[in-house]
């Protein structure tokens, strides 16, 4: 494969032209809080012109999360990072106006609010592709657009409990395991942006027409469970807790080591697995009975977990890694965040890298995934202020005089 590291080498340098795949496509990016923003901010990564709308004076919620340093959200930096962003109260009529000129020169449209909330302010779908036919407007909520649930309140958290994934999660004698992040409004921005350029993709090849995209929080989770339907449609299966196995492959765990760190196993085929065993010096595990093959080891999941958990209390992390990586076992620590700093692949790959920052001189943040070996993403800026490029906006790009800027900003427009 061809080596594409430097394609984040440009990602710290303040103010270049934008560049990468989607350079010339331009995106308003009207939702708040994480799916929607974060579906932008993936096409910001790639080159797209975004423009982020927020409400005047109190700005994308977001900008209030934790961690804070100094009275600013860290969380805002990485989220709003490579947009322009401006204030903009849709509810005004002076408000609307100026939101239909952006979409004029749009090619994509990302909203998240509560299904109706556009229709409302007189933004639907109906009303804008007949000013721009070409746009395609994206649309993300917790129950979809249609649907008896459709205009139900839809956080990350109820998505992702009614999306089944809970129901398996975590161990069999505790509650039902929510994830430590916003799983279901992270999945869901990636749908969307995927779906996003695929629109794109039919309107330039085909009709040139945009089009209207319905992206829930639930169904992108929902497909990922793979298995799930088409096994409890034939046989009735329903996938029960189990903590850190899976019924479909054993030995599959995480174990403590003798420091008292963890390291993932996964020995899903049979020649993974007589590798293990061979590793950890335990040949008998390959000829015993109940562990010949992954059904039978399946089947006796817990007595095989219980020999290698005997195994790897014995012994030091960085010992057995050692000896995995010489034997060519399949294993990985446990990371937390201060391990991944440190880690030699980590800094290789470059995935963290340096941005300039308005309020605190240079922050670390995730890179742009996945990297492309010929027109890279990069990382411009990071989130920036409220309101920082309303006049760039509104006066060079829309055309308003000094007057008429000011007059927006008594109203509350913006």
């Amino acid at each position: 494969m061809q080596n594409c590291i430097h394609s984040t080498q440009h990602q710290t340098v303040f103010g270049l032209k934008h560049k990468g795949p989607l350079a010339g496509l331009r995106v308003i990016d009207a939702g708040n809080m994480i799916a929607g923003p974060l579906a932008a901010t993936q096409l910001a990564d790639f080159g797209a012109d975004v423009i982020k709308l927020e409400m005047p004076g109190e700005g994308d919620s977001m900008r209030h999360w934790t961690p804070m340093k100094e009275g600013k959200s860290l969380w805002w930096k990485v989220i709003a990072r490579n947009k322009r962003l401006i204030t903009l109260t849709l509810s005004k009529p002076r408000g609307q106006e100026l939101f239909m000129e952006l979409v004029q020169q749009a090619d994509i449209l990302i909203e998240n609010y509560r299904p109706g909330t556009f229709e409302r302010w007189g933004l639907g779908y109906d009303t804008l592709c007949k000013i721009n036919p070409r746009l395609v407007m994206v649309r993300i909520s917790g129950f979809g657009q249609t649907g008896p649930y459709s205009e139900r309140g839809g956080y990350g958290t109820i998505a992702e409990a009614f999306s089944g994934i809970p129901s398996f999660t975590g161990a069999s004698d505790r509650p039902p395991t929510l994830p430590g992040f916003p799983m279901a409004d992270s999945v869901a921005s990636t749908f969307a942006a995927m779906s996003a350029m695929f629109a794109i993709y039919k309107r330039d090849n085909d009709n040139g027409r945009g089009q209207e995209i319905d992206v829930s929080l639930y169904e992108p989770l929902f497909r990922l469970v793979e298995s799930q339907v088409i096994g409890f449609d034939q046989l009735g299966i329903v996938k029960e807790r189990l903590g850190n196995r899976l019924a479909e492959d054993s030995p599959r765990n995480t174990y403590q080591t003798r420091d008292g760190r963890w390291i993932g196993i996964s020995a899903s085929s049979q020649k993974t697995y007589e590798r293990l065993a061979l590793a950890i010096e335990m040949p008998e595990l390959i000829t015993d009975p109940r562990f010949v093959n992954n059904a039978l080891r399946c089947e006796h999941a817990a007595a095989l977990d219980e020999v290698l958990a005997g195994w790897f209390h014995e012994r030091d992390l960085a010992q057995t890694m050692a000896l995995f990586e010489q034997l060519g076992v399949v294993a990985g620590p446990v990371y937390d965040i201060r391990d991944i700093f440190k880690d030699p692949h980590y800094q290789a790959r470059q995935n963290i890298v340096t941005v300039p920052d308005a309020d605190f001189g240079e922050v670390r943040m995730q890179s742009v995934v996945p990297r492309f070996c010929d027109s890279p993403g990069e990382i411009r800026h990071s989130g920036n202020s409220l309101g920082a490029d309303n006049r760039e906006i509104y006066m060079d790009m829309l055309g308003l005089s000094d007057q008429q800027f000011a007059s927006l900003i008594a109203e509350g427009v913006i």
